[in-house]
């Protein structure tokens, strides 16, 4: 076993720089985060941990804020497929014009995205070749 000693003085530098590394605790350590992160993707390779644990905090965070507490609700209510379908959407920041080719007209997308209809077999592989994704992502 390869033994690692890190300065305490180290540790407790970056604890005080970045107090949210252990534990998001409001709004305001959310909005540094996310800006971090944002920051340290611009070179991920170098910055993968810290990113990876931000990410971690970043999402437990959203798990239990109330400010996410409705969004994470209607989430759990909509089809598996629909939650991808609007990160989709917001990432590549499309309209449902955009996804005419994929699903159908404006009224089609509204109903899926509202969960009145379902995503069909046909959707989700036009879906998954458009965004080089598996189907599988679709269910979850």
């Amino acid at each position: 076993m390869i033994k690692v000693e890190i300065p305490k003085e180290s540790v407790e530098a970056l604890i005080s720089h970045l107090p949210f590394i252990n534990e998001i605790r409001c709004e305001t350590e959310y909005d540094q985060a996310l800006a971090l992160v944002e920051r340290l993707f611009d070179e991920y390779e170098s910055n993968r941990f810290l990113v990876d644990v931000l990410s971690l905090r970043i999402a437990e965070w959203e798990s239990k804020a109330d400010a996410f507490r409705a969004f994470n609700e209607d989430l759990t209510k909509l089809e598996q497929g629909v939650p991808l379908l609007k990160t989709l959407m917001e990432q590549y920041q499309l309209k449902m014009d955009d996804l005419k080719d994929e699903i159908g007209s404006k009224s089609l997308i509204s109903q899926i995205l509202h969960g009145k209809r379902s995503l069909t077999k046909q959707h989700i592989v036009r879906l998954a070749q458009r965004f080089h994704l598996s189907p599988a992502a679709f269910f979850g």
